[in-house]
């Protein structure tokens, strides 16, 4: 008989009163119903706090906290979790209602993973678009090596055994630019991950308050020049730079000239992510009131051209 997991899932909140309802109504009409529905107000300015007290429904359940970050948002609700699982969605994305079914069922099929991921599609002005991923179902032979070019873990497709967050610690608190990257990266150092190729998300790219639009200086202890180890295996080195390079592309366009340095000369040993290196370079020689405009406008041509980018 095959078991039924109960999950908590888990909504970092913020200024999102234009999506909050549709993502919660996505999470009450799975076939898999959770245990509950976590949902953390990080200081929410607008009306997104009264959204969520108007859905009526026992399993969800709306901490308010001030603004700390996305973040410090997930790890409050992670410690407040009841459930087995934690099943993450942005407050912003949608599931479809098989969602949790499945991630269940890769429980049961890979009991011993600390990350169950699937596929999503991205929603777009242009319309919808299956994201790049594996195409096979099963433990993931390589994380890093297997996420070059592809995706296999995002938070909203993403779920994970409620223990492990005693034993890795949580999400660093104060970053605000790929948090989620960080987490993927201690996580997968010690366990195995499993992928689903059924795109049972729907990552709304043109959402309202996306971080790196609204993105301010960030206050932490944590980066990944800190977390790269030089000792590791080239895979995982090249997936700590694709991450630190991606965030140093957003921070140099924001006008952090110096953390964009400080990214260059760690990762500029990366063969996968030259290009992003390359960008940064260029980037960081220009004036700062350039780099936004140009950076903005390489986006959108090379969204239009590839229909995937993120």
């Amino acid at each position: 008989m095959r078991a039924v997991h109960t999950f908590s899932v888990i909504i970092p909140l913020y200024n999102k009163e234009r999506e909050i309802e549709a993502t919660i109504r996505s999470v009450l009409a799975q076939r898999l119903q959770p245990l509950e529905i976590v949902v953390v107000n990080d200081g929410s300015t607008d009306h997104s706090a009264e959204v969520v007290r108007a859905i009526s429904s026992p399993l969800v359940r709306l901490i308010d906290q001030p603004n700390a970050g996305e973040c410090a948002a997930r790890n409050r609700a992670i410690s407040e979790a009841r459930g087995e699982y934690v099943a993450l969605v942005d407050a912003d994305d949608q599931w479809e209602e098989g969602f949790l079914e499945e991630i269940n069922s890769l429980i049961n099929d890979y009991p011993d993973c600390g990350l169950y991921c699937t596929s999503f599609q991205v929603v777009s002005h242009e319309g919808l678009f299956r994201a790049p991923s594996p195409e096979e179902r099963g433990v993931v032979p390589n994380f890093f090596r297997d996420s070059a070019h592809r995706y296999i873990a995002i938070p909203s497709a993403s779920a994970m055994p409620r223990r492990i967050f005693d034993e890795i610690g949580g999400f660093p608190e104060g970053m605000k630019i790929a948090g989620d990257l960080y987490m993927w990266i201690k996580l997968a150092r010690k366990y195995r991950v499993s992928f689903s190729p059924k795109p049972l998300v729907r990552y709304l790219k043109e959402a309202s308050n996306r971080s790196a639009s609204i993105y301010t200086p960030e206050k932490t202890a944590y980066s990944f020049e800190t977390l790269y180890d030089p000792a590791a295996p080239i895979e995982e080195r090249e997936f700590v730079a694709r991450a630190a390079l991606g965030k140093a592309l957003i921070l140099c366009a924001k006008g952090d000239t110096e953390a964009a340095r400080r990214a260059i000369e760690t990762f500029s040993f990366t063969k996968t992510y030259r290009r992003t290196l390359r960008k940064v370079q260029v980037l960081n020689r220009l004036p700062v009131r350039w780099r936004q405009p140009l950076l903005n406008l390489y986006n959108r041509l090379a969204w239009r051209i590839a229909k995937k980018g993120l």
